[in-house]
């Protein structure tokens, strides 16, 4: 790397790889040759890079988190309006959305119950008692989730809403839609001798009315759901009792 030099007999200064003998502007021997010594930083050193990238690695981690702190509240916004999206689409409430999500979902859900199984959540829709109840269960490939909504009666089914984690799209990620939801609705929970009987039977095989089509090509899905909503209001079984 070369270094700077200056002659003190013309004043001049030049670069060099080392200590000249002489000057190479006025021949002027070695002792009329100082070096000048740098007093900026070496960019080219490895001190100076590894600063340099520890300093941008604090500061792009501390816009990072003062970003994530600044859209925490809308996040968690945009998370509550959507499970109130979903509660609110168990009892066939649909097509909204933005402030008419909070605005609908504070006029229809009027409490929240405590149960064995969990937070129930009762609703009045068009004058008439419902009762919206969480359930969770395991898929093909990932977690699965819903709100089954059930009658003044605790007896049958009166909407429900599922939703999955990552099964596979166009199979099983088809339970989101309307048209497997619908299914339930109105179905019996219990069979006469009081147990939980509501379930997914591989698409063409069901036969008793307690028995729902699963999405064809997507039978682990389809049992995935099936177990989560037996199960899932086995949970309720004292609730649903009462």
């Amino acid at each position: 790397m070369a270094k700077k030099f200056i002659c003190s007999q013309c004043g001049q200064t030049f670069e060099a790889a080392s200590m000249p003998d002489k000057c190479p502007i006025c021949g002027a021997d070695a002792s009329k040759i100082t070096e000048v010594k740098s007093k900026g930083i070496n960019t080219n050193g490895n001190v100076y890079t590894f600063v340099y990238a520890t300093v941008m690695v604090v500061i792009v981690a501390f816009l990072l988190a003062f970003v994530a702190s600044a859209l925490k509240p809308m996040q968690d916004a945009n998370v509550a309006r959507d499970k109130k999206n979903q509660i609110l689409t168990s009892l066939n409430v649909t097509g909204l959305k933005g402030d008419a999500i909070d605005k609908k979902y504070a006029e229809v859900i009027t409490e929240e119950l405590q149960e064995q199984g969990g937070t129930v959540y009762v609703a009045t829709v068009n004058g008439v008692t419902k009762y919206v109840l969480p359930v969770k269960g395991r898929g093909l490939w990932g977690g699965l989730w819903g709100y089954i909504s059930v009658d003044e009666d605790k007896q049958h089914v009166y909407g429900t809403y599922f939703d999955h984690e990552s099964e596979t799209a166009g199979l099983g990620a088809r339970i989101k839609e309307r048209w497997f939801q619908e299914q339930f609705n109105g179905k019996p929970i219990f069979d006469e001798t009081g147990e939980v009987v509501l379930t997914v039977v591989k698409k063409g095989q069901s036969k008793a009315e307690t028995e729902i089509d699963g999405v064809t090509g997507a039978t682990l899905t389809s049992n995935g759901v099936g177990a989560m909503v037996t199960e899932g209001l086995k949970q309720y079984k004292e609730f649903l009792n009462k």
